[in-house]
């Protein structure tokens, strides 16, 4: 299994921090998104196959979090290149180890529920991309027209008794007339950005479609000592990768891609508004982890780290103390306070970063 963990999470500013990401923080539940994510697959996955490509400046932090994995497990990235880069990189890891493996690859961002379901699902994608070499997806059933996900189109229903089912296309990001279109047609799934797949199949994929990180990865690759890829070759081919996502370089090109529709409840943890669905609730629609007032107040979410937080006659917002700053947004503009990361770095205000 591979966890992806090297973003920033700049939408979870100002608890988000380059050397403190959100997969770090329990932004949903009592644990780290991260350890959650490790935690959903073990028993499917042994501890030695765990693999979690991150940063440089994550390396420390998710040894600490994930004390049981061995060191040459955590790929560490001295440039965030996107997840093609990531991918690739994992792949070749795994191939080394066994020519034939299969890879689970997981964001370590998402709140999944009913594990018990999560793992029938992520057994029968396995399953498919092993026996059928296939590029498998896993499409989440929509719950309302949503513009922040990216959509696929289910096809034909494969041979083989998996339950999989050819993938017709891949949809950006919609407006909300067409994205309400795709919750109305059945065939329309949200891309959930979980795969599973062989390690040579996608390797092969990757010098197809992507033949410039193809020929990268296989320098890459030859620049090994004792096993691993040197520090040194990494500082050195790593920065000149291509940055493409899996999704835009591989999937949309690909003939061998096929989709598991999941049965599982699922989250994509992309914004303070998102991770404060599942924060309780109290009466008027306010959510919040910790001491709450409200009067006349609705709808809002409340992060302040242990403060007690008091509200009059205000709706709808998103309130996060971090100790060192505070963020006061619409919650419908939850997905702009990236913006305030791309301001700070402007101005030079590195200590908030």
């Amino acid at each position: 299994m591979i966890i992806v963990a090297g973003g920033v999470g700049s939408r979870f500013w100002p608890l988000s921090r380059r050397k403190r990401p959100k997969q770090v923080l329990a932004l949903a539940g009592s644990s780290s998104m991260l350890e959650e994510t490790a935690a959903r697959v073990r028993g499917l996955v042994d501890d030695e196959n765990v693999l979690v490509v991150t940063s440089e400046t994550m390396a420390g932090g998710v040894r600490k979090l994930l004390p049981w994995m061995p060191a040459r497990n955590i790929l560490a990235e001295p440039v965030g290149r996107n997840t093609a880069a990531a991918v690739g990189w994992a792949a070749l890891e795994v191939a080394r180890r066994n020519e034939n493996g299969v890879m689970l690859v997981l964001p370590a961002d998402h709140l999944i529920k009913h594990r018990k379901k999560f793992l029938g699902d992520m057994s029968r994608g396995l399953a498919l991309a092993y026996h059928q070499r296939r590029l498998v997806t896993f499409g989440i059933t929509p719950s309302r027209p949503a513009t922040g996900y990216g959509y696929l189109k289910a096809g034909k229903l494969l041979e083989g008794g998996l339950g999989g089912r050819q993938v017709a296309a891949f949809y950006e990001k919609p407006r909300l007339a067409r994205a309400r279109r795709y919750v109305a047609n059945k065939n329309y799934y949200w891309n959930s950005g979980m795969f599973a797949w062989r390690a040579d199949v996608v390797l092969e994929e990757i010098n197809k479609h992507l033949p410039a990180l193809g020929r990268a990865l296989a320098r890459l690759d030859r620049e090994r000592s004792r096993g691993r890829v040197t520090k040194a070759a990494l500082s050195r081919i790593y920065p000149r990768l291509p940055a493409i996502s899996v999704d835009y370089g591989i999937m949309e090109h690909s003939d061998k891609v096929a989709m598991v529709p999941a049965s599982f409840d699922w989250s994509d943890v992309g914004s303070w508004d998102v991770a404060g669905e599942s924060w309780p609730e109290d009466a008027h629609g306010n959510r919040s982890r910790d001491e709450l007032v409200s009067v006349d107040s609705s709808g809002n979410m409340v992060y302040s780290g242990g403060k007690l937080v008091a509200l009059v006659g205000v709706d709808d917002l998103v309130v996060v103390d971090s100790g060192d700053a505070l963020l006061v947004c619409r919650k419908d503009r939850s997905q702009d306070v990236r913006e305030v990361v791309t301001m700070l770095e402007k101005t030079g205000v590195k200590r908030l970063l």
